[in-house]
């Protein structure tokens, strides 16, 4: 007998401790020494981007009492604002992404998952060349945090799968890794992916897949996997984060095929990468859950609630709920 099943997804929470709090709304530009870049860094965060990254925690509280009483939830990354770039590995951070994840598992555990962020292990900044993703990151995000990297609910004939989108789309971040760890990274990126593969290849032929992936840079690299590509059209949908915004997504997928840009910085390169392969992204069937805030010029941020029956006689229903802010 088929059963009913809501459930809630929420991304890009971005909360801050009293310990990231303290670094300052500022923390990204104010030790850039060019004043240009500077005040065009503090112009993009005030008007386009995210006026005050450090303000956000009452949009968590928001969430947890709007959403009423969902069967499962699945928190699709970035739980802190990784404000000194090397993820939960600096201690400001690990608090942050504790206090967020234990308000999720106080109120949805056991019926509770998350999966890993770009900002759980680290990135480079945009501007100033600071931080990149570190293996204790990685491995406190597990020891401390209990996140696992790859995580899989079987609700009937729908299987939900999440994955670590920045160990898969590794190439494209390598240079924010540091040299003497690149060995081991890329080894546990060869080690996930096994660990993927089996996972899709475990997929019966009746049930259908919705996909949690932080970051859709990593989607190209899966589409070369030989079991992954076939269970493509079981994927009824990939649940990305990291945009923040439809716009962002909307930009992204206007400038696909784009070539690289390498005489720009490392910022620009690792982006219009990602971009470049954007065509891979479509047979994924992707939506975006923005951020809990969205962005500034749009505060278009929120959650999904997607309502789905166990014998999957038709597609999940997505239902997006605005946060007002």
């Amino acid at each position: 007998m088929a059963r009913k099943y809501r459930i809630a997804i929420v991304s890009d929470i971005h909360y801050a401790s009293a310990a990231e709090q303290a670094r300052g709304d500022d923390y990204e530009f104010r030790d850039l020494k060019n004043p240009f870049v500077r005040w065009f860094v503090r112009f993009y965060r005030y008007f386009i981007w995210l006026r005050y990254p450090l303000r956000q925690n009452h949009l968590l509280d928001e969430f947890l009492s709007g959403v009423g009483s969902p069967d499962y939830v699945i928190a699709n990354g970035d739980f802190s604002c990784n404000s000194a770039f090397v993820g939960v590995s600096d201690d400001a951070a690990c608090q942050s992404a504790s206090e967020c994840l234990e308000k999720l598992r106080q109120k949805f555990s056991p019926n509770f998952q998350a999966t890993f962020g770009d900002h759980e292990l680290g990135k480079m900044s945009f501007f100033g060349m600071r931080g990149g993703m570190r293996l204790a990151s990685f491995n406190r995000a597990q020891k401390e945090l209990g996140l696992q990297p790859l995580w899989r609910i079987e609700l009937g004939n729908y299987v939900l799968l999440g994955v670590v989108s920045s160990l898969v789309g590794l190439p494209v971040f390598e240079a924010d890794t540091l040299p003497a760890e690149r060995p081991e990274w890329h080894r546990l990126r060869e080690q996930h992916l096994r660990e993927i593969t089996q996972a899709f290849g475990s997929v019966k032929p009746e049930q259908k897949i919705l996909f949690f992936c932080h970051d859709p840079t990593a989607l190209p690299f899966l589409y070369r996997d030989e079991t992954v590509r076939g269970k493509i059209p079981q994927i009824e949908h990939t649940i990305i984060g990291h945009l923040h915004s439809p716009l962002v997504l909307w930009k992204s997928q206007l400038l696909s095929g784009m070539p690289p840009i390498r005489f720009l910085g490392h910022t620009a390169k690792r982006l219009s990468t990602a971009v470049s392969q954007g065509r891979y992204w479509k047979p994924f069937k992707i939506i975006l859950c923005p951020s809990l805030s969205g962005i500034e010029l749009l505060k278009d941020g929120g959650y999904y609630t997607v309502d789905l029956d166990s014998e999957a006689r038709e597609p999940a229903r997505f239902t997006f709920h605005r946060l007002p802010r």
